[in-house]
């Protein structure tokens, strides 16, 4: 019975994966496409907030995903909407990224994620790392460097864009977690709510920003359809790559889950690289795997210092378990032993001349030193399910 179940999982996790891979190697291409004739970031920002809005609701109920949770506003105006700033300031900058620089650098730029995450996490939570996590950074700082230096299309806003977006994802994965475990909010529906609360707070920026200038300079853009459908067809991905990718989080473990991020970046480089066609050099490829495998470490080494806290957890709490069992069943028969029938001065024996209290005694301790040698085996079994 578990084995066609578990094919079956197995089966949508990989389906799930390749639609991913699928959608957001679509989504970052078409984003380069509109923004080269379209070269407005913060517009495509609005779309999928937008995008994210108008879809959540509708979607979210007919897949029954459960409703809101009850949140202070205290703690709303603490986390929730820092998070929702962080939302779209994290877009804004991916899409300018995305306009200044090719995708497949871009992304390679984004594999220094777990540097900011372990920088933030140690800075806001007080976070320590294992020296092995530290080290999984090298080859990660190493091969962004590399893919710098030759990157032929290289362009400093586009970098320092990059880097920002990387640091307000990292911010969001930290804060998410933490809201998800406070909360109880179910995932998809804090994403409607980021999108939601992130959508009003930068509608006052995007109105600054672009709306004069599309009023005056991109009227005969807006007025061309394939400008609209890929805009709206942007949207649609965006908000699709993110329900897929909390989908495939439920399946899987965080450890497989970030392998497979990874993974999705080195599609998405690829693709990139053959659609689009921007000239790349092998050092410029080695840089990007490089970094690739600097995150795919930096995940092991972060599921390595996890299982060894579990461990330093759970066995000295078993060790302590087991030692009080014992030393429970060692007092509780030596007080048996010694406080049964008091001696009264008379020495009674049995046919072969042992006292027959004598005998007893050594009857009922052989008895009570089998009873505690099966008792110290069951309670060694038993240390692996406490």
């Amino acid at each position: 019975m578990s084995g066609p179940k578990q094919t079956k999982d197995v089966f949508s996790v990989l389906v799930l994966c390749l639609l991913w891979y699928v959608v957001s190697s679509s989504n970052n291409v078409i984003g380069k496409m509109v923004l080269s004739e379209f070269p407005y970031p913060m517009t495509m920002t609005m779309v999928q907030l937008l995008s994210i809005t108008i879809y959540s609701g509708p979607l979210f109920n007919m897949m029954g995903v459960r409703k809101y949770v009850d949140i202070s506003w205290d703690y709303y105006f603490k986390l929730i909407v820092p998070l929702a700033f962080g939302k779209f300031f994290a877009s804004v900058f991916s899409h300018v990224s995305i306009w200044k620089v090719p995708v497949s650098y871009a992304h390679t730029v984004k594999a220094t994620m777990p540097l900011f995450t372990v920088i933030l996490a140690r800075l806001i939570m007080k976070e320590k790392q294992t020296m092995k996590v530290y080290l999984s950074l090298v080859p990660i700082i190493a091969g962004v460097a590399v893919a710098t230096v030759t990157e032929i299309s290289f362009d400093m806003i586009g970098l320092l864009s990059a880097l920002g977006a990387t640091m307000g994802f990292s911010l969001q994965h930290i804060f998410s977690k933490k809201v998800l475990h406070d909360t109880g909010v179910h995932h998809l529906r804090l994403l409607h709510i980021l999108g939601r609360l992130a959508l009003f707070m930068f509608l006052p920026v995007w109105l600054i920003f672009d709306m004069y200038n599309l009023y005056t300079h991109a009227s005969e853009a807006l007025s061309d359809t394939r400008i609209l459908l890929l805009l709206f067809t942007d949207g649609v991905l965006n908000f699709l790559q993110n329900i897929i990718a909390f989908s495939v989080l439920s399946f899987v473990t965080p450890l497989t889950y970030a392998v497979a991020n990874a993974s999705k970046r080195i599609f998405v480089i690829a693709v990139s690289l053959f659609i689009l066609g921007n000239p790349v050099t092998y050092t410029n490829i080695f840089g990007m795997l490089l970094a690739i495998f600097g995150v795919l470490y930096y995940n092991k080494a972060k599921y390595d210092a996890k299982q060894q806290q579990q461990k330093e957890t759970i066995l000295p709490y078993s060790q302590k378990l087991f030692h009080d069992r014992n030393y429970s069943i060692y007092n509780n028969g030596y007080n048996h032993l010694n406080g049964q029938n008091g001696y009264n001065g008379s020495v009674q024996t049995n046919g072969n001349g042992v006292p027959h209290q004598m005998a007893q005694n050594n009857n009922h301790s052989n008895s009570m030193h089998d009873s505690m040698t099966a008792t110290r085996h069951q309670a060694k079994s038993n240390i692996l399910f406490l």
